[in-house]
Order: C-alpha cells, then sequence, then structure tokens
C-alpha cells in the first residue's frame, strides 16, 4: 500500500509514524500548505497525547503543496485523509474519483448526507472508503469487542462509556459546528462508533447536557434499542479541567462478567486509574495481560489488509462511521430539544 498523507498536523504526524510499524505499507507522498512542514520541520505540532512534533528526515518522499497534484501522483495508490473534518468529503471524493482507495481520519465528515455521497462514490468507482476509528484497535477495547462477540461471558446487557478532556485551547474552531464539528462530532463520536459496533443501531436516543453556541458541550445519553433490558450510556465532553487533558473509560456489563477500564492524562502523566478488570459471577477479579498495542499501527495494518486483499474492513466500514456519525446528530438535536429522538 503505497500511501499519500494529506494534511501534517497532529493526526497526519501520528499516521506518519505509525506506518513506520506496518508491513506492507509504506508513505510516499505528503501534502500539506505549510512550507516549514512540507520541508520537515514538525516541531510545532501539539496535541493532547502522543510526542510532541519533531525535525522529520522525509528522505525521498515526494511533497506536494497542493493535494491535488498528489492525486496525480502515480506511485499513490491510497489517500490517507488527515485534514480538519469540514475537507474530509471534498478531498475523498476527489480522490475516489482519481481511482485512489481512500483512509480518511474521524469524523467521516461533518455531515451525513457528504458521508453517503463518499459511500456512494467508493461503490461507483470499486474503491476501498476507510474510515480511521481507532479505539476498537485499544487493547482494552479489543478485548470488550472480542468478549461480546464471542460470548464467552453471556450476554450483553449494558454499559456505560465516558469520554471527557480539557478545552483544546489550540484548536481554533474546535466549537464550530463547520471546522472540527464539536465534542459530540469530534469525541464523542469514538464511543458512538463502538456503542454502534458491540450493540447495533439504537432505535431513539434521549440526551441532556449542556451546549455551546450551535455545538454540545457536553452531554450524558441513554441509548434505547429494540430490547428494552439493554441499558447503555455514555458520558462526554469538554469541562474545564486543564490538569486532567483527557480521559476515557468504560463499565460493561455482560451476563457472566463485568469489565472495567479507566484512563486519563493527569498532570500531564499517563494514568491508569483502573486497568481492565473482568469481574466474574463466581466473585474472580482477573486483569488480563493485554501487551503493549500500538493502536494506530494495528488500525493501518488492517487498512493495509483491506487494500491488499479488496475485501472491505468490518471496523474500518465507511457505513459504520456513517451510523456513527448520524448517532452523533440525534443527540444534539436531543440535547437541544429535550426530546427523546428516534434514529
Amino acid at each position: 500500500m503505497n500511501v499519500g498523507i494529506v494534511g501534517i498536523g497532529f493526526m497526519g504526524m501520528i499516521h506518519y509514524l505509525a506506518y513506520q510499524k506496518v508491513r506492507g505499507a509504506k508513505v510516499t507522498a505528503i501534502a500539506t500548505r505549510d512550507a516549514k512542514r512540507l520541508a520537515g520541520d514538525w516541531r510545532g505540532i501539539k496535541g493532547n497525547f502522543g510526542p510532541p512534533g519533531e525535525k522529520m528526515d522525509l528522505g525521498a518522499i515526494g511533497r506536494y503543496a497542493d493535494w491535488r497534484e498528489m492525486l496525480k501522483d502515480p506511485k499513490v495508490d491510497t489517500v490517507d485523509i488527515c485534514l480538519p473534518p469540514a475537507l474530509h468529503a471534498e478531498v475523498a471524493l476527489a480522490a475516489l474519483t482519481a481511482g485512489k482507495h481512500v483512509i480518511v481520519e474521524k469524523p467521516i465528515s461533518l455531515e451525513t448526507a457528504d458521508a453517503q455521497r463518499m459511500a456512494k462514490k467508493a461503490r461507483e468507482v470499486g474503491k476501498l472508503l476507510l474510515v480511521a476509528h481507532v479505539l476498537p484497535f485499544f487493547p482494552e477495547y479489543a478485548f470488550a469487542r472480542e468478549a461480546v462477540q464471542s460470548g464467552k461471558y453471556g450476554k450483553l446487557l449494558g454499559g456505560h462509556f465516558k469520554r471527557v478532556i480539557s478545552d483544546p485551547t489550540w484548536i481554533k474552531d474546535f466549537y464550530d459546528p463547520r471546522g472540527t464539528g464539536g465534542p459530540v462530532v469530534d469525541l464523542h463520536i469514538h464511543d458512538a462508533h463502538f456503542i454502534r459496533l458491540l450493540c447495533g443501531l439504537p432505535k431513539a436516543v434521549f440526551s441532556s447536557g449542556r451546549m455551546q453556541d450551535d455545538v454540545v458541550r457536553f452531554l450524558t445519553t441513554q441509548f434505547i434499542f429494540d430490547d428494552p433490558k439493554l441499558a447503555v450510556t455514555a458520558s462526554s465532553g469538554v469541562i474545564d479541567q486543564q490538569g486532567r487533558s483527557f480521559t476515557h473509560a468504560f463499565e460493561i456489563h455482560l451476563e457472566k462478567a463485568t469489565l472495567i477500564y479507566d484512563f486519563c492524562v493527569l498532570d500531564g502523566k499517563p494514568t491508569l486509574s483502573m486497568p481492565l478488570t473482568v469481574l466474574t459471577h463466581d466473585g474472580k477479579v482477573k486483569q488480563p495481560k493485554l501487551g503493549e498495542v500500538d493502536a494506530f499501527a494495528a488500525e493501518l495494518a488492517e487498512a493495509a489488509r483491506a487494500v491488499k486483499t479488496g475485501k472491505p474492513s468490518e471496523l474500518l466500514a465507511g457505513e459504520l462511521a456513517l451510523d456513527a456519525l448520524k448517532l452523533c446528530h440525534k443527540q444534539t438535536e436531543a440535547v437541544r430539544t429535550g426530546k427523546l429522538v428516534k434514529v
């Protein structure tokens, strides 16, 4: 898989580094309007996890100030889009039309109509549309998904998911629904995607929370399924807690076990508040050994497998990402109206 990365910001850098660990994939080109980053000076890049940017030796990698020119590069067969979400649809549609496979960072797009156009175009041209929802590749979440799908601990009864950050002041348009999309579309979509993956599509949502202008700043949602006994909730968003820049967690209830996990970045330090713990129905407490896994490398290795075999990925499917985006917009509607909203 010969990859051209469009957009060298934080996620573009994370993807670039992850590709170094993926067999069968190579970055052959990058596109960015930033002249310094095009020259390999990535020291101005920052995010709320991962390494800081540094100077990169880009060697013989093709470099383009205009992504449209990169689409003409015959060496590039897959375009990895790490641009602001407002640009995802435009670039993805152009890349698919140019005969390239597409990997696009989450969210698939800001609007469901654009996401539908992207999925339709991929079908028309016979190329893969892969959406980089990385959460299922983190070992704790991969363990939970396998436990639910295998039925090892019995039927899924429900659970609660949490994803909260401090105010990302370095992202200028974070609360712009036409820019980054706001906390629900940019942040909570991870858990919306994972809930959709584990439980299927709910029939309705009820959400309460706080608005900031046109987007939800923080919410708590009850997902309503056809099975009235399936009790699933999630809390996500931004609170003024600059000493805790990031936290995510889950508590998943199964017939014969409960799975618990809680991680945060506290005062700039990764803190495992609760390692993945399995509480079984017979009173045992287990903490599985998961090993070190680079979730982004695992995600992109799955993309490389899909491109090599031509077989879509269950975890990176565009249709799944579209459902996650729909759930985010329905929850925003629920907060805004104070009503139960049908999905």
